[in-house]
């Protein structure tokens, strides 16, 4: 199996450091699917140096753990920490490596694991806590504003020409906004967050979210207007927004428990604006400012620090995962001036900097889909560039997070006109968030994307925060696009495009993965995307109204509006329960890049949770004739009707009943039946959203539950209609379309 360059390489089998498993249950791994799993293992090169290590907790709960890192041939590194994760602050030597942890002061070793530092590790070294906390109470404020933040009247020519319309872009919007935004105070907000969430509540928690979003913008963008213009109408405006936040009660419907992203967003910019503002603050609105954020950051810290760290053992919340990187950001900058804000800086900033998404292996990506990768760079943005300031440790340099990057320059690539995968995948991607993303990051590949990716300007407040010039002018842009493949494991995903570097590309998306339906995610395993030219063809159907609405629950997150497989009228993958929906998961079990063509496979057969007994897909991306070959495998132990299930943003031409026809804005695709048993029908499904076209169809295939069914389509991108030939029998078969052959294997 040959992974994607940037994924995890797996290192040569170490006969030194073979795992000896003792008699006893492996305790560091749960069998809760919902549980942290241990890291790093399996012999894995690790793409950070130093790695970060997690094991599930130990039954009984012990105070500690003592954990032991042993390079090959030497003494160990043993270390004693009181949570279930260990991030040392120095890099390891080159070498290979094995590790163990234990409860302190008991004989109960987890089984040993694997793992190897390379050259191609990066180091990325993060201190410990003390001295992190003495490097940030040493800077002056304002922290969180880079060096080269200098007022307006210190600029040199080139700095104007650079950042003087952002400038002036953001003082028109801020001076503009000051008569329109209106008076916060609880009273707008009436109704109680009660479970289950109805439609008013939903409404009213977006329409907290949006009022805080503008109220804590404008706080934030008219200080630093101040900061760099002095014009007493940017400070008038920073105090008169401040003070409305701060008097907004942290146990009303701004509260934690209410919306939790309203009182982060206040406690963040209050905090934000203690710092932009040091010097001309009174006392007396400083105190009330720094109460405020007291109180709605320890609702927030009592949340998190539950259960010892309720995240080190259950990390899938992405709710909590925002709220601890909020959580760190808000305690470096109150460090000095709120004395809880150690204990909630030795909490969470190490941790988060160990682990800053659950939602992928240590190789990048985003199992929740690329709209809210989207999401997360937004906030990743907002956050990581004070933090970087304040702390020193530059998360745009860890590994993970060029991973991200690369992840986003596949499933987002230039010209791009809906998202990956997952909930609002049906939106239109915003480049000027992954633009502002690899601004920030000195590395060629990032250069490529932001040369390449087009789109509108950067938002004009993070600009002026962010360092002058953007890190990425660091960086010439890399001379050769990306890989036209690309495979991330720990989501399971799959991209194979024409030509990466061309606008005109066709771009296939594959998607089995071990994160099932959970959270974000839908029941979409086997599942596939068709673009070319920047035209979906090939698309998820149904709209993103609200998560867990009936329309999501019933229609958007079911399989049926995926292109996968469904049997007898629409059954599906299960996407009930909890912990149900990350076992009822798939997994990409080969994948290959090959001169002539890309191949992967996907088994998705947990997925549909004993429905069915075999759910695997192959996929051959020909190059050479712009082609998907797709084969389905499907068993039961009883009779069905299997659907190949086919979506598209307009309507369908049946040609025959085994080919369709899908042509959109000069673009178009036609699939072809090749075994001559499965026809394709038109159905119905809910009505999409207003102003969109849907069709829906599939492909039936009868099957008697006494035999493997199979389902061998052919995507005709272009319709060029090439000759096709199936040949042989049992395992020897081919496929030849034009000129290219390949084998069933």
């Amino acid at each position: 199996m040959k992974f994607h360059r940037k994924g995890i390489a797996f290192a040569v089998a170490m006969a030194s450091l073979t795992c000896s498993f003792s008699a006893h249950a492996d305790w560091a791994r749960s069998t809760d699917p919902l549980v942290v799993q241990p890291n790093p293992e399996n012999s894995t090169v690790q793409a950070q140096n130093p790695p970060s290590f997690f094991w599930s907790r130990y039954p009984t709960g012990p105070a500690s753990y003592d954990i032991e890192i042993t390079p090959a041939g030497g003494a160990p590194l043993k270390a004693t920490v009181d949570r279930n994760w260990y991030l040392p602050s120095k890099a390891l030597a080159l070498g290979n490596y094995s590790w163990r942890v234990r409860p302190s002061g008991s004989s109960d070793w987890s089984s040993v694991r694997t793992f190897s530092i390379t050259s191609k590790s990066t180091v990325f070294e993060v201190p410990d806590n003390a001295t992190l906390r003495a490097r940030i109470q040493a800077k002056a404020r304002p922290r969180s504003l880079p060096p080269s933040f200098t007022a307006y009247s210190t600029w040199n020519t080139a700095k104007k020409n650079d950042l003087e319309p952002y400038l002036s872009r953001l003082s028109n919007e801020i001076k503009a906004q000051i008569t329109v935004l209106p008076d916060l105070s609880d009273a707008r907000w009436p109704v109680a967050i009660l479970t289950p969430l109805t439609a008013a509540m939903a409404s009213q928690q977006t329409d907290v979210r949006t009022r805080i979003n503008e109220a804590t913008r404008q706080l934030e963008a008219a200080a630093l207007l101040w900061r760099a213009r002095k014009d007493p109408v940017f400070l008038n405006e920073a105090l008169k927004r401040g003070d409305q936040l701060a008097a907004l009660n942290p146990a009303g419907p701004t509260s934690y428990a209410s919306q939790d992203q309203a009182t982060r967003q206040i406690a963040l910019s209050l905090i934000k604006a203690v710092d932009f503002l040091a010097g001309d603050l009174d006392a007396g609105r400083k105190a009330r400012w720094l109460e405020n954020v007291r109180i709605r950051s320890e609702e927030i810290y009592g949340n998190l620090a539950g259960d010892n760290g309720r995240l080190d053992q259950f990390p899938f919340d992405s709710h909590g995962n925002t709220a601890m990187v909020f959580m760190a950001l808000i305690s470096t900058l109150a460090l000095g001036d709120i004395p809880d804000a150690q204990r909630w800086f030795d909490f969470s900033f190490r941790a988060y900097v160990n682990n800053p998404s659950p939602w992928s292996g240590p190789e990048g990506g985003y199992a929740n889909g690329t709209a809210y990768g989207e999401y997360a760079a937004g906030y990743m943005v907002a956050l990581w560039d004070p933090m970087v300031q304040v702390t020193g440790v530059n998360m745009y340099l860890k590994p993970w997070t060029q991973g991200f990057l690369d992840f986003a320059t596949q499933f987002i690539p230039p010209g791009a006109k809906a998202h990956a995968f997952g909930d609002a995948s049906e939106t239109k991607p915003d480049p000027r968030v992954f633009r502002a993303f690899a601004n920030r990051m000195p590395t060629p590949r990032a250069a490529w994307y932001i040369a390449n990716l087009g789109g509108g300007l950067e938002d004009a407040l993070s600009v002026l925060e962010a360092p002058y010039p953007m890190p990425v002018a660091a960086a010439a842009a890399a001379k050769t696009p990306p890989s036209n493949s690309a495979y991330y494991p720990s989501i399971g995903w799959v991209a194979m495009h024409s030509d990466i570097g061309n606008t005109a590309r066709t771009s296939f998306y594959f998607k089995s993965s071990p994160y099932g339906s959970f959270n974000h995610s839908h029941g979409d395993q086997n599942g596939l995307l068709l673009t070319v030219a920047g035209q979906p063809l090939l698309v998820k159907a149904g709209w993103y109204d609200w998560y867990g609405s009936p329309l999501w629950n019933d229609w958007y997150h079911q399989t049926r509006s995926q292109n996968a497989i469904t049997f007898d009228g629409g059954k599906g993958q299960l996407v009930d329960g909890y912990r149900e929906q990350l076992q009822r998961s798939g997994r990409i079990t080969g994948f290959s890049a090959q001169s002539g063509y890309d191949y992967a496979e996907g088994d998705a057969t947990p997925s549909y949770g004993g429905q069915l007994t075999m759910a695997k897909r192959q996929i051959w991306y020909l190059h050479k004739q712009d082609a998907m070959l797709v084969r389905d495998r499907l068993a039961a132990v009883v009779a069905h009707t299997y659907e190949f299930n086919v979506h598209a943003p307009v309507a369908m031409n049946v040609e025959s009943p085994s080919s369709v026809q899908i042509a959109l804005n000069g673009q178009s695709v036609c699939l072809r039946d090749l075994n001559g048993n499965a026809s394709f029908a038109k159905w119905s499904g809910p009505a999409p959203k207003a102003g969109v076209v849907e069709d829906h169809g599939a492909f039936y295939l009868k099957n008697d539950g006494k035999s493997t069914a199979e389902f061998l389509v052919l995507l005709d991108v272009g319709c060029k209609r090439p000759a096709v030939k199936v040949a042989g029998s049992g395992s020897a078969r081919t496929v030849t379309v034009g000129n290219q052959t390949v084998n069933l294997n």
